[in-house]
C-alpha cells in the first residue's frame, strides 16, 4: 500500500458530557468514523437518536459512566455547562496526559482559566459554539446550525488540529486571529437571548416583541462596554447587530438556560451577565441591567433541584 492510500491514524476522542452540545458532537464525529470516540456521561447509553441537517439517524456510543474505567484520549471535548467544570475533574484526571488536548466547547469568556486547573498540565483549546442544540430526550438530540459557522477557534496550531479533528463531519468550524473579539460577541448573544427566554419562559420568539429589544439593547450596552474594556474590538453599532443576529434566527429556537429552567436545572448565569458584571467591576464600569438579571436568575437557580444535563 502505498503512503497516498494509507488512512491517517485514529485519535482517541472523549466527549464528557452528553447534553445538547456534547450529544451533537458526539453524532458528527462518530458518524464521520475517522477516530475512536467515547463518550462520558452519569447514565449508560448505547446509542443516540441524532437529529441533523441531514435527517434522524440512530448513532451507537460507547459510554463510560465511571471515571475509573477510563484512559488518557489525545483529545477531550468538555461539553458540560460552565458551572459543572469541577463536577468533571474525575473525569479530565483519568483522561488527560501530557499530550492530551482538551477542548472546552462552553460558554463564556475564559474557557481556559476555568479549565487549566484541573486538565494536569494538557493543553486547553477554546471553542466557541454556535450550532443550536437541544436534548430531546435522554437518547435524542437535535443539533441545528445557525449562523455563518458552527464552531470558532483560535488561528493558532493546536485550533488548525481541532479544524483536522472535524474533517469529515458536516460542522463548519472557522479559525480566528481575533478570538476574543468573537468570544465577547458570542457573550453578547447569550447575555440577552438565554436569560430573557429564561425568564419568561418562551423560546426566541420573545425577542421579537419591542419592548424586549428595547431591554435586550440596554443589556447589549452595558456588555458592549465591558467587552471593549476588555480588549474586545466591538464597532459602535455592536448591540444592534447582536440582535439582528438573534432576528436572524429561527423563533422557534430555544437556548440552554430556556432548556435548563423547564427542566428544573441549576442555571449557566454566572459564566454569562455574571461575566459582564465581573468585568464592569474589574474597569469601572456600570452593569445595572445585568447586575439586575444576575440577582434574579441566582434566585432562579438557586431554587432549582440542582440537576445537570452532563448526561
Amino acid at each position: 500500500m502505498s503512503p497516498a492510500d494509507e488512512s491517517p491514524p485514529r485519535s482517541a476522542v472523549a466527549i464528557v458530557g452528553l447534553g445538547s452540545i456534547g450529544g451533537g458532537a458526539a453524532c458528527v464525529l462518530r458518524l464521520a468514523d475517522r477516530h475512536d470516540i467515547v463518550a462520558c456521561a452519569r447514565r449508560p447509553l448505547e446509542r443516540l437518536a441524532f437529529e441533523g441537517p441531514q435527517g434522524a439517524v440512530d448513532v451507537p456510543l460507547r459510554v463510560l459512566t465511571d471515571p475509573a474505567d477510563a484512559r488518557p484520549a489525545d483529545w477531550v471535548l468538555l461539553c458540560t455547562k460552565t458551572h459543572e467544570t469541577q463536577s468533571a475533574a474525575p473525569w479530565l484526571a483519568r483522561l488527560c496526559g501530557p499530550s492530551t488536548r482538551v477542548a472546552v466547547m462552553q460558554n463564556g469568556i475564559d474557557h481556559a482559566g476555568r479549565v487549566a486547573p484541573y486538565a494536569g498540565g494538557a493543553t486547553v483549546v477554546p471553542v466557541l459554539v454556535y450550532y443550536n442544540g437541544e436534548r430531546l430526550a435522554a437518547d435524542r438530540v437535535r443539533l441545528t446550525p445557525v449562523g455563518d459557522w458552527d464552531l470558532v477557534v483560535p488561528d493558532d496550531a493546536t485550533g488548525r488540529e481541532f479544524i483536522r479533528l472535524f474533517e469529515g463531519t458536516k460542522l463548519r468550524i472557522v479559525a480566528s486571529a481575533d478570538f476574543i473579539t468573537l468570544a465577547w460577541r458570542k457573550l453578547l448573544l447569550n447575555v440577552s437571548a438565554n436569560p430573557v427566554t429564561s425568564l419568561t419562559l418562551q423560546r426566541q420568539s420573545v425577542l421579537r416583541r419591542p419592548d424586549i429589544q428595547a431591554l435586550c439593547l440596554a443589556i447589549l450596552d452595558e456588555a458592549v462596554a465591558c467587552g471593549r474594556a476588555e480588549g474586545a474590538r466591538l464597532g459602535p453599532d455592536e448591540s444592534a447587530r447582536a440582535i439582528a443576529m438573534l432576528m436572524s434566527f429561527s423563533p422557534g429556537l430555544g437556548t440552554s438556560m430556556y432548556f435548563d429552567r423547564l427542566a428544573g436545572r441549576k442555571l449557566e448565569i454566572e459564566a454569562l451577565n455574571g461575566a459582564v458584571v465581573a468585568a464592569g467591576e474589574r474597569h469601572g464600569i456600570p452593569t445595572p441591567i445585568n447586575r439586575a438579571l444576575l440577582a434574579l436568575l441566582r434566585a432562579v437557580s438557586e431554587a432549582a433541584d440542582g440537576g445537570g444535563n452532563a448526561g
